[in-house]
């Protein structure tokens, strides 16, 4: 983490100028290349059908006059037949596309299964003035070099980044709203300009509720410029309390069909990976990465936005959240009569749906403790249906991944009070119309 948490001593500091300093992009995109994002047609790009010559490593291009430089990311067993998702990872003030690329591009890459293309590109001086739009040059220009040589699917572009990577992310959300599907943006603030920004895109925003650094305020910010845009239901989305070392996200109700909005609160600082349950960032137990996958994973149909998305929750149900380990459960039921529970005297497990998109789903399991006695440890035992395999799984640690899983206590949630719980999620692969079944809680 050391290497994420070094830019919190150079962007207080350098936030106001950048955001003086911010250039707007041009209008456009990337030429004859764009195709817009959304137009529900699956559009195959110049590089389908053709043997690649580019390869996976670091890469220069020229752009705006200048040699600049990105990490590219190609599928194992890569098929130039096959349309994929193209995901951009904008780093950190000071941070490098190399940070980006270690990290498994905000974890997202371990959750793929070669099921994307990836890029890291490398800002100058470190960070994404984008004066006078030259990073979103940037972005128009490697879009291109990767599209005419390898096969991507355009309706499938999509841009994350935390602090000033995730300013670059919403820049690009701004001035290429037909060309980006989504932008994730982690403790962000407009440092990178916002040249447009009247049209939707699906957005999510990720922030700590102290950041030290750019303050929560900063993102909420950029989250109602898409809200308005999307045309949601304005609302304040509920957040975690100081001390509560829990994260809170809501889906906003009534937004158009094909543009969500998603907002996750945590009780944290300026970090990128908040892990529930400890004040201690981790990129390998933060839960950021499988919330992000979910909610890009979820464009998988290339729906026309005419029509809703897979995981737009009813508009009679309340939008969904992730509550805290110690608040009740979502209210929407699994599809079937609750699963079994543990032995009595000890604790219980409830599953729950939280999401659904086409070949995946997340589900979220409460453990309770509804005796008078404290407990030091559980372990749960379920089911997957058949199809299913369990691709991440936060607060708690797995056996198995299909069939008959075992998942026990992380090291901060096993010690349970009388009638208090905590919960575990996951997200999976397959259908989850059937919830795991068979499930049981045992504590020593």
């Amino acid at each position: 983490m050391l290497k994420r948490r070094q830019v919190l001593s150079f962007v207080a500091g350098a936030a106001v100028l950048v955001a003086v300093a911010a250039g707007g992009a041009l209008g456009g995109g990337f030429g004859g290349a764009a195709v817009a994002a959304t137009n529900g047609t699956l559009a195959a790009t110049a590089g389908c059908g053709k043997a690649p010559t580019l390869t996976s490593g670091t890469r220069t291009i020229q752009s705006s006059g200048q040699s600049r430089s990105y990490i590219l990311r190609i599928p194992d067993g890569y098929d130039r037949n096959r349309p994929y998702r193209l995901i951009f990872g904008f780093h950190w003030l000071n941070g490098s596309a190399s940070n980006v690329a270690s990290a498994g591009y905000y974890g997202l890459a371990p959750l793929s299964n070669n099921s994307t293309i990836f890029v890291a590109p490398q800002g100058l001086n470190a960070g994404w003035a984008n004066t006078n739009g030259r990073d979103l040059t940037l972005f128009d220009d490697i879009s291109r070099q990767v599209e005419t040589d390898l096969c991507v699917d355009t309706t499938q572009r999509f841009a994350l980044g935390w602090s000033y990577g995730g300013a670059m992310s919403y820049a690009v959300a701004c001035a290429r709203p037909t060309v980006i599907r989504a932008v994730t943006v982690l403790s962000g603030a407009n440092l990178s300009g916002c040249n447009g920004g009247t049209q939707p895109v699906a957005y999510f925003g990720i922030h700590g509720i102290y950041d030290s650094v750019l303050n929560i305020s900063q993102g909420r910010s950029l989250r109602d410029t898409f809200v308005r845009n999307n045309g949601c239901t304005a609302q304040s989305p509920r957040e975690p309390s100081r001390g509560s070392l829990t994260h809170i996200t809501t889906t906003y109700a009534g937004c158009r069909a094909g543009y969500p909005v998603q907002w996750a609160a945590f009780d944290g600082d300026h970090t990128p990976s908040p892990v529930d349950g400890s004040s201690s960032p981790n990129d390998s137990r933060t839960w950021t990465s499988a919330e992000i996958w979910r909610f890009f994973s979820q464009f998988e149909s290339t729906t026309p936005p005419t029509t809703a998305p897979p995981t737009t929750p009813p508009p009679t149900t309340a939008p969904p959240t992730t509550p805290p380990p110690t608040t009740p459960p979502p209210t929407t039921p699994p599809p079937t009569t609750p699963p079994p529970t543990g032995e009595p005297g000890t604790c219980t497990a409830t599953y729950n749906a939280i999401n659904s998109w086409p070949g995946g789903f997340q589900g979220e399991v409460t453990v309770a403790n509804n005796t008078a006695a404290t407990i030091t440890g559980w372990t749960v035992r379920l089911t997957m249906a058949s199809g299913q395999a369990i691709s991440s799984l936060w607060s708690g640690t797995n056996t198995g991944t299909t069939g008959d899983v075992t998942v026990r206590n992380a090291a901060y949630n096993g010690t349970l009070g009388p009638n208090t719980s905590t919960t575990f999620g996951f997200t999976a692969t397959g259908n989850g119309a059937t919830p795991p079944g068979n499930i049981t809680c045992t504590s020593p």
